[in-house]
């Protein structure tokens, strides 16, 4: 089994070595089962799936593991009408913005809005008070998921981490299926002859971190 399931790619050769998509794109999960390994977050992001409601997540664990990608892969399965606020841009005004768009029925085909913070722990201290009516009873956004992430929570005052169910991310154990993943994206992707490098090593020297272990592939798929 492959980190990240069935991804179709063409045949390569020198020519074809192209790379309209970075691979780190090329090879992301579209589906939870797609991800091998963060067995009880596949778990509660198909339960989610299935019958979603409104909640607020906190992915919390490692760069690479996949925190990102598992909550755009919920997005696209449920469907939900995605709201993405990119690292350090969670201020009082976006979140503003965002939140009375999501007092609007979301798009057509979806079931829910689903709000994605990345790194969450940085967004700036009058944002994360806002959040504490939003993320409770007193004054929440209907129909929406809220999904933050971070790599950890110190910087999040208690009264934000008791309003969010946390959810443990770890690349322990990954480690040989993130080499077959790059083995696979060589065989696929490498010129014919090609002199394939150390698979293993580049995951330990990656630190388990896939995201980067693929960077670097594309590197010497580049060089071969």
């Amino acid at each position: 089994m492959d980190l990240f399931g069935n991804i179709q790619s063409s045949p390569a050769s020198q020519d074809a070595l192209s790379f309209p998509q970075q691979l780190t794109e090329l090879y992301r999960p579209r589906t939870v089962d797609g991800f091998v390994g963060l067995e009880k977050p596949k778990k509660l992001a198909a339960r989610l799936i299935a019958a979603p409601f409104p909640s607020a997540w906190l992915f919390v664990g490692p760069s690479g593991t996949g925190k990102t990608t598992l909550a755009l892969s919920i997005a696209e399965s449920m469907p939900a009408e995605i709201h993405h606020i990119q690292s350090q841009n969670c201020n009082l005004a976006e979140l503003e913005r965002v939140v009375r768009t999501c007092n609007y029925v979301p798009m057509s085909g979806c079931k829910m809005h689903l709000i994605l913070v990345d790194e969450a722990d940085q967004m700036s201290a009058a944002a994360q008070l806002y959040l504490l009516s939003k993320l409770d009873s007193t004054a929440s956004v209907p129909n929406t998921i809220w999904i933050f992430t971070c790599n950890e929570t110190t910087r999040f005052e208690a009264r934000f981490i008791s309003r969010v169910k946390t959810v443990e991310f770890s690349s322990y154990g990954i480690g040989a299926a993130a080499a077959a993943l790059l083995e696979r994206v060589w065989t696929e992707q490498a010129p014919a002859g090609a002199a394939a490098p150390n698979f293993a090593r580049i995951v330990k020297e990656s630190n388990n971190n896939v995201r980067e272990a693929l960077n670097r592939i594309e590197t010497e798929l580049m060089l071969a």
